[in-house]
């Protein structure tokens, strides 16, 4: 309990002077706003004792599609490298957070409003011309990691058809350190629990870890894929299921932590 006080209240203090910090720079450009939340993020999860690795290289431009547990997957592909995300629009209602996802460069889908899917694409293109890799989860929500759900078309073939190179990404959590029985189960956020309660159990572990690993090449859609977006959603899927090996084989020795262009400067 004392753990989830001191790890929250430092959480807040960083959300504060990172809103802070955004508010005084005001990043005009899609690039900047991503260069932002790359550092961000780092030093966030730095500063709460969660660890990040990389196997593999990081896209630096393009599309990445990874399977979805919760918001750690996107601090952690933040703190990486710089990138944007593609979220649903509710999320820019959420207080604070909300403005600085915002802020931070994200393209928002609204499903089931007319003109959100043309607004999108538009999006995409503009963070395209600014050579920033776009990062967003086809299964269209989180899940326990027990599985990956089907994919959702409609974005990704809207990708394929722009011509964006797409690579495939498999993000896990672990604990590397001693923890009460079942305290993975705390790590993924993906049911009702209301997102406080969920961080609040989240900051009371040790030795948390995320890794994402990525493939080694863009994903080389069959011609019945390039024809039919359904065929496309699986073969990326498959995609996504070939990197569950390397979250199987546990640590790696090509494994990266983040290039020295990563690390957080002081604020």
């Amino acid at each position: 309990m004392f753990r989830s006080v001191i790890r929250t209240v430092k959480l807040a203090a960083l959300l504060l002077f990172g809103a802070l910090a955004l508010l005084i720079q005001n990043p005009r450009t899609r690039a900047a706003r991503a260069e932002w939340l790359h550092r961000f993020a780092a030093k966030l999860l730095r500063r709460l004792g969660i660890a990040f690795r990389q196997h593999g290289t990081y896209p630096t431009c393009g599309v990445i599609i990874s399977n979805h547990m919760g918001y750690l997957d996107i601090m952690t592909f933040a703190a990486l490298a710089r990138c944007v995300f593609v979220s649903k629009s509710e999320i820019a209602s959420w207080p604070l957070i909300g403005w600085m996802t915002t802020m931070s460069g994200t393209v928002y889908v609204q499903r089931g409003r007319g003109g959100s899917a043309e607004r999108a694409r538009a999006d995409l293109e503009s963070v395209s011309a600014e050579n920033v890799p776009i990062v967003f989860f086809p299964e269209g929500t989180s899940t326990d990691g027990s599985s990956v759900l089907p994919f959702r078309t409609g974005l990704l073939y809207d990708c394929i058809e722009a011509g964006q190179p797409i690579t495939a990404a498999h993000i896990r959590y672990r604990l590397t350190e001693p923890n009460p029985p079942n305290a993975a189960s705390h790590l993924p956020y993906w049911d009702d629990t209301p997102i406080t309660t969920h961080a609040f159990r989240l900051l009371a572990l040790r030795g948390i870890e995320v890794e994402i690993a990525f493939a080694d090449a863009p994903i080389a859609f069959s011609p019945a894929a390039l024809a039919d977006r359904h065929v496309a959603a699986v073969e990326a899927r498959t995609a996504v299921l070939a990197l569950t090996q390397y979250s199987d084989a546990g640590s790696h020795p090509d494994s990266q932590q983040p290039p020295a262009s990563a690390q957080p400067q002081s604020s």
